[in-house]
Order: structure tokens, then C-alpha cells, then sequence
């Protein structure tokens, strides 16, 4: 009888769970955990206290490193210009050792947002070397005519303030061909830690074709996002690279504990720039 009680509540709830994903984590925890305590937190998220900020917990303390990541939605028509732009740019403060910052990676959407340019640079020093590299700018009249001319091109942009969680490898360059995933994801407020605390024992099933590029979340801008970002041959290499991670012991639970933390993800599939430190 408890049996068909349970049979006929995991069939009535099955229309809550809008895509695949959900559904496979709801079976497989249904038939591993099977208990009401993991039936009830499907529904119910406990958020424990901590005594410190998400970002220090979670980021690289060897390190004061921070990341802007600028996403450009150009006019179809202007997208060679931009790129060819862009490059020139990019290349002169990326090599001029007067502004600590630099390219880490500049690509292309292919798959995504059509005709969007997407930067990632890194600033040594943090927030210091920001401010250092916004004043010096702010002077520099190449690089405002730059601007004034990038403004023809676009039809909206916007970034976002970055850290690199502590547990990922650092995004250092690479040599190509090689296609980019970035897939982001928006949390719901208040799961950071839990999302960290799960992914620090999950990334070692993704390192072994060294496809783990670099591990974001935010701190300015949308807040509670969080980017991955990954490495393919090719298209058919991640779906490949991706289907042999299920086969990995440990893979499933850290699927299964981090989908209810989610509130949207996204996927694009990058093509990087000719100047683009990542090949």
C-alpha cells in the first residue's frame, strides 16, 4: 500500500518539473533516497547562517584577483569592424605593463546570443587595480576615441564584477582550436556557499581532459550568478566529454543536490577572437 501511495505522488508530481534535468535528478533520487526528509527538500530550502560574505569564503585568498566580464551585443552589420577593433585595443593594454590588467579571454557567441562579443579581463590587485586602470583610461584620448567609435557599432552592453571560486584551476592561456561553453547560472539568493560547498568536490570529474577553463560568481551587477567555463575540441567532443561524466562516481549526486538551487541557466557556445589568449 505504501508503495502505490508513493508510485501515485512521484506520477502527480511530475508536471512541477519543467525540463529533463529535473525530472532525471527527481527519478534517481526518488529510487536512491526514497525517505520523506528528501521528498520534503525538493520543497522546502533551509538557508543556515554564516558569519562571513559569500566572496570571502568562497574566493582564492593567495590571490586579489578580479574579473570583469563584458558582454556586447553588436549590429550585425558591424561585427567584422568591431572584432577588428576590439582586437587592436585590447592587444595595446593587454601588453602595456602601466595598466594591471589584461585579456584573458575575448570571443565570439555562436551558439547563444546571436552577433555578441563577450570580454573576460583579469585585474591583479582587485578593486585598487581597477580604479587604477579606470583613472589612466579616463585619460587616455586613444582609447576614449575608441570608445566613441565602439558606441557606433553596439546596440547594448553590459558587464558584471567578478571573483574566481577557490576550488577551480586558474583560466590561464591555451592554444586552440578550441571551442568555449560559458554556462551561467542565476541562484537563488542566500545558496552560494551550498552551490561552492557541492561544485569543490564535483570539478575534479570534469578536469581530466583539462576542459575546466575557469569558475566565476559575481559580486557587481546581476548578483548570484555563477560562470563556468569550458574547453571542447568540438561540439561533438563536449557532448562526449559531458555524457562521460555521468559514468563517474559522485557526478549524479552533485547534479542532484545543485538543479534545486537554480533559478535559470544558460549556455553559449564561444568562438574565441583572433587576439584571444584562450585558443
Amino acid at each position: 500500500m505504501a508503495a502505490t501511495r508513493c508510485l501515485k505522488l512521484q506520477k502527480s508530481q511530475l508536471p512541477l518539473y519543467k525540463n529533463s534535468l529535473q525530472l532525471l535528478v527527481f527519478q534517481r533520487g526518488f529510487a536512491e533516497k526514497g525517505d520523506k526528509n528528501w521528498f520534503r527538500s525538493l520543497f522546502v530550502h533551509k538557508v543556515e547562517a554564516r558569519k562571513d560574505a559569500h566572496s570571502n569564503l568562497l574566493s582564492k585568498k593567495e590571490t586579489s584577483n578580479l574579473y570583469k566580464i563584458q558582454f556586447h551585443n553588436v549590429k550585425p552589420e558591424c561585427l567584422e569592424a568591431y572584432n577588428s577593433l576590439s582586437a587592436e585595443v585590447q592587444t595595446r593594454l593587454h601588453c602595456d605593463k602601466d595598466y594591471p590588467c589584461e585579456v584573458i579571454g575575448s570571443w565570439n557567441t555562436w551558439y547563444g546570443e546571436q552577433d555578441q562579443a563577450v570580454h573576460l579581463w583579469r585585474y591583479s590587485g582587485g578593486y585598487p587595480a581597477l580604479t587604477e586602470c579606470l583613472n589612466k583610461l579616463k585619460q587616455n584620448k586613444e582609447y576614449l576615441e575608441f570608445r566613441q567609435e565602439r558606441s557606433k557599432m553596439l546596440i547594448s552592453r553590459r558587464n558584471q564584477l567578478l571573483l574566481e571560486f577557490s576550488f577551480w584551476n586558474e583560466p590561464a592561456p591555451r592554444s586552440g582550436p578550441n571551442i568555449y561553453e560559458m554556462r551561467s547560472y542565476r541562484l537563488k539568493p542566500g545558496t552560494m556557499i551550498e552551490w561552492g560547498n557541492h561544485w569543490a568536490r564535483a570539478i575534479k570529474h570534469r578536469q581530466e581532459n583539462r576542459e575546466a577553463v575557469g569558475g566565476f560568481f559575481s559580486q557587481i551587477g546581476d548578483l548570484y550568478v555563477v560562470h563556468h567555463l569550458w574547453a571542447y575540441k568540438d561540439l561533438q567532443s563536449r557532448d562526449e566529454t559531458r555524457s562521460a561524466a555521468w559514468q563517474k562516481d559522485g557526478w549524479d549526486s552533485a547534479v542532484y543536490y545543485t538543479v534545486p538551487l537554480i533559478r535559470s541557466m544558460e549556455s553559449r557556445i564561444m568562438i574565441p577572437a583572433k587576439n584571444s589568449p584562450l585558443q
